[in-house]
């Protein structure tokens, strides 16, 4: 309890020496002051971490529906099935249209500036994640894919060196003689067989919605500065 309180380390040069011949298990040896500790202390924090990057996706959406107010709804209402698509309704939609024509731009800019603010979004959050892991986030996914590929005699666990399962821990207590005494002991973690599972999912997911978001971005600025295809992905969508 003491160490997964006051945060736990591994040792570095541990990670790819022979478990069982060299070292008990990957990150864990002998400490000495020459040897760099890695800390581990986010595995405190990922259950806010989670619910704060929820709560930031959640950011554009929310912004958008209270700026257009349900406008489009009530325009389109229930024309985009069989029984709503009656004559009446197209045609007062088509003469809303005429008449308050160049009158909601305001509501394509701000829909555009929510685009570009989903993609900002995912990408600070990347960059976040990146720091809570201690630099290891941005190439989390590809070094898992890449896992089996990897010489067996140097090969260990990426999600593993990200998420140890069994880090060390210093403490100090009194002996018996009343002298303060240091104690070297190791600590189990076994919330970090979800949490490695979580981010793995968390980084596919990260860089399939930059992707998406890129695309959409440079398809909106297409479709603003260039007449023509602004003209034919209506054609296409009326037809």
């Amino acid at each position: 309890t003491y160490c997964w309180i006051h945060t736990t380390f591994s040792i570095e040069n541990a990670w790819k020496k022979t478990v069982g011949h060299e070292v008990p298990y990957p990150g864990v040896d002998k400490a000495t002051n020459e040897e760099k500790r890695v800390y581990h202390a986010y595995y405190q924090w990922v259950c806010f971490v989670l619910f704060f990057q929820a709560a930031f996706f959640y950011i554009p959406r929310y912004l958008w529906k209270a700026y257009e107010g349900g406008l489009i709804a009530k325009l389109t209402g229930n024309l985009n099935t069989p029984l709503g698509s009656d004559t009446n309704r197209i045609k007062l939609l088509t003469k809303y249209l005429k008449v308050y024509e160049n009158r909601h731009d305001h509501l394509y800019y701000f829909y555009s500036f929510m685009e570009i603010l989903n993609l900002v979004n995912v990408l600070v959050q990347m960059m976040i994640m990146n720091r809570f892991l201690g630099g290891e986030f941005t190439s989390y996914g590809w070094d898992v894919l890449n896992f089996t590929e990897w010489d067996w005699s140097v090969r260990y666990d990426p999600m593993i060196k990200v998420f140890p399962r069994l880090t060390k821990c210093t403490f100090h207590r009194y002996g018996s003689s009343g002298d303060v005494q240091k104690h070297d002991a190791m600590c189990i973690l076994p919330i970090n067989i979800l949490n490695e599972k979580i981010y793995v999912i968390l980084w596919f997911w990260f860089y399939m919605v930059a992707i998406i978001s890129t695309i959409t971005i440079i398809y909106r600025l297409t479709t603003l500065l260039f007449r023509s295809v602004r003209v034919s992905r209506t054609k296409a969508h009326c037809s």
